[in-house]
């Protein structure tokens, strides 16, 4: 039976440690459970959030006013595939990185370079969430949603998620319940063909060579331990959103405009990161972005700070509000925008607040 409470502070259940009291708070274990505290709050027209790791979350000091709904179902079913390929089926209040965890383990490729980052199933085709050259809508087969406009429940197959980078139908519209998620995944000792740099240099491989799935796996803890990037209850730097800001991808004018100031701020054989994307536009860093608009590693204003290992990262050392940690963000947004003509949008949901 589901579990009911009043005047939960949320802060307990993000990641930054941030977030005012949830007016009610309800902990479903079952998909039965979760529907129906979904749809009751609708009907009684009371507003809601769902709520699974609270990894990618702002939540407002003033917290929500409405019913809290926390994800806790649990449950992973392998189903059979075509060839060497293993469909698994995830109840979306599984831990993603016990999940991945357990993929490695088991010899199934497709999500080992996915390890590490915090948060619950349920939350990756929404974010489509991905890191070191691999994304989740590589491997989603589907995702079963309750409808709350139609009021049923649904499967939306890969094209009807409409998957491109770090959004989903799912994000920015609350009508679809993520229920739980179908992988693809593939029977190998060896991971996906390795296309990041930086892991590629970290493992001592060329890009698109593979490794062990444990090879591959370590490499992406290390590298995001290098960064404050897996939780870590003894430091600070991981009491954070993860990244608070997407890669901006240019269109060609965006670019030129880049490529003039750069030259006029670092000097004319100054270069910044750029990835091509589909349609010739270009993406580009960031990180890299803020750091050259002045803003380094450890950078605070107030009790927030820019974490001390990835400059991608607001964190909230002790102390902070998330009205310390919003201007923070508004100042490095506005410190790119003077510096590059480039607007940072922010990666993270913003609940009851805005940048």
């Amino acid at each position: 039976m589901a579990v009911f409470a009043e005047e939960v502070n949320l802060a307990g259940y993000t990641t930054l440690r941030l977030g005012g009291p949830a007016r009610r708070f309800v902990e479903a274990t079952t998909e039965a459970e979760l529907v129906a505290a979904v749809r009751a709050a609708d009907d009684e027209g009371e507003p809601v959030l769902v709520l699974g790791g609270g990894s990618n979350l702002v939540v407002s000091d003033d917290g929500f006013p409405g019913t809290v709904v926390h994800i806790g179902t649990r449950g992973t079913d392998r189903m059979g595939g075509e060839g060497d390929t293993v469909r698994v089926r995830v109840q979306a209040g599984e831990d993603w990185d016990s999940f991945v965890a357990r993929c490695v383990s088991d010899g199934l490729a497709g999500i080992e370079c996915l390890s590490g980052i915090p948060g619950r199933v349920g939350a990756t085709p929404i974010q489509n969430v991905g890191a070191y050259g691999q994304d989740v809508s590589e491997t989603i087969v589907e995702v079963r949603a309750y409808d709350r406009r139609d009021r049923a429940c649904v499967t939306l197959d890969r094209d009807a998620c409409r998957f491109t980078y770090r959004h989903s139908v799912f994000k920015g519209d609350d009508r679809y319940l993520v229920l739980d998620v179908t992988y693809a995944l593939r029977e190998a000792e060896e991971s996906q063909p390795i296309a990041y740099a930086e892991l590629a240099k970290r493992l001592g491989v060329r890009p698109g060579e593979r490794v062990t799935l444990k090879e591959a796996r370590d490499a992406v803890l290390e590298l995001r331990r290098g960064k404050g990037m897996v939780l870590d209850a003894a430091d600070p730097d991981t009491r954070s959103a993860g990244s608070f800001f997407t890669n901006p991808i240019l269109d060609g004018d965006q670019v030129a405009e880049l490529e003039r100031r750069v030259a006029e701020r670092l000097g004319p054989d100054a270069a910044f990161p750029r990835y091509p994307e589909s349609g010739g536009r270009v993406k580009t860093s960031a990180a890299w972005l803020i750091d050259r608009a002045g803003f380094a590693k450890g950078h605070a204003l107030g009790p927030a700070r820019i974490s001390t290992k990835h400059t991608l990262a607001l964190t909230n050392p002790g102390g902070a509000r998330t009205a310390d940690l919003l201007a923070l963000a508004r100042e490095v947004r506005a410190g790119v925008r003077e510096a590059f003509g480039v607007e940072l949008v922010n990666e993270p949901v913003l609940i009851g607040v805005a940048l």
